[in-house]
């Protein structure tokens, strides 16, 4: 094995020659390893990852994976990816052989999580338990992985909560007097409420895509702190970059706002705070209001009963929300839709004509 200790820094490197994919040879060298063994070790994985073999560990094959999702994915979604398999899934597989790992083994993973003491919602369990799927699936299509483990395992958890968290219209107001005394709070907790867009896209809002005259806000743009930078980025999908018809009264909100300002430019962020702002108002506003504890998510659910609540049609709040299709807003609000069948029945009596029937009893819309 091509392993040398470097005697000036007291560690040990590799430096070999490979295959690529094209069948040219290269050079290949790396140091910092504190053992030999360790240096080994990353030669063996290194030379399996290049031949394809599943008999590479399954820390490399996600190596191999997130290569292949960083240039597919947005930076966000991407981040928060690369923070579930490095905190949920790696810590028990990363040293196994990926074609090694049985269903046996992902089951007992399973029940790790099931048992933890975080006490993982069902939506968050699912979520994880896919995401090792999913690696699997990428071994199988790409590196000739003969059976995925954990689709043998059978899944965990749920995709869809049991209840859905919302306010309605009198818990927020009882919010957002609870905030009103900081005013980047008492717009963006009205904006959020009233407008039902995502927190990241309203963190990205300048004063620019905000037209007085027409009444509208431009969704174009979505905000995230990665890294502890902060991130721009383009909408979470196609159909998320819209326009949002506002109220009279959230436009007096904003305007009052932007006035406070100072040295604001038109297109610097509006609302210069992260998400841990947010969450640290909500948690303030609810104590001090003593309205339920809800996410920050939750306002956007909030906003989509209040419109179904109000009789719009799903294909309006489908686009008001910036779902992808109709069929999306109905899966995850349809729950709210039953209390609107009541509804159907009187709406119904009120159309019936009653006609009077012989006395007979005979129904004279039916001939034998």
């Amino acid at each position: 094995m091509p392993v040398y200790k470097d005697e000036e820094r007291k560690t040990w490197y590799v430096w070999f020659r490979y295959k690529d994919w094209a069948g040219v040879v290269r050079q290949h060298k790396k140091r910092g390893f504190q053992k030999k063994s360790e240096a080994v070790q990353y030669e063996r994985d290194f030379l399996k990852k290049q031949s394809g073999s599943c008999d590479m560990s399954f820390g490399s094959m996600v190596e191999l994976y997130m290569e292949d999702c960083k240039s597919r994915l947005r930076s966000t979604t991407y981040e928060g990816k690369k923070y579930l398999i490095e905190s949920k899934i790696l810590p028990t597989f990363k040293d196994l052989p990926v074609n090694a790992i049985t269903a046996a083994t992902v089951r007992k993973w399973q029940n790790e999580l099931l048992d933890d003491d975080a006490e993982y919602s069902q939506t968050y369990l699912k979520t994880i338990n896919n995401q090792l799927s999913a690696i699997f699936n990428f071994a199988k299509r790409y590196y000739g992985l003969s059976t995925n483990p954990a689709a043998v395992a059978g899944s965990i958890g749920k995709k869809n909560a049991e209840a859905m968290q919302f306010w309605t219209k009198d818990e927020f107001q009882l919010f957002i007097e609870a905030v009103s005394d900081k005013p980047a709070s008492y717009a963006i907790f009205n904006t959020l409420f009233w407008t039902g867009m995502r927190s990241g896209e309203l963190l990205a809002l300048t004063l620019n895509d905000i037209n007085f005259e027409a009444k509208t806000i431009s969704i174009t743009k979505s905000y995230a702190r990665i890294s502890g930078e902060d991130v721009i980025s383009p909408p979470k999908t196609p159909k998320s970059r819209r326009v949002i018809t506002v109220p009279d009264f959230l436009l007096d909100i904003l305007k009052d706002y932007a006035g406070r300002l100072v040295d604001y430019e038109p297109s610097d962020r509006l609302f210069e705070y992260t998400k841990h702002y947010l969450q640290s108002e909500m948690d303030r506003g609810c104590k001090k209001s003593g309205v339920k504890k809800i996410r920050v998510h939750d306002i956007r659910h909030s906003h989509a009963s209040l419109l179904i609540e109000l009789g719009f049609s799903p294909l309006l709040i489908s686009e008001r929300l910036g779902h992808e299709n109709v069929e999306t807003t109905l899966e995850i609000y349809a729950h709210l839709y039953p209390n609107k069948h009541g509804e159907v029945s009187s709406k119904l009596n009120e159309l019936f004509t009653p006609k009077i029937f012989q006395k007979t009893g005979e129904n004279p819309g039916i001939s034998e």
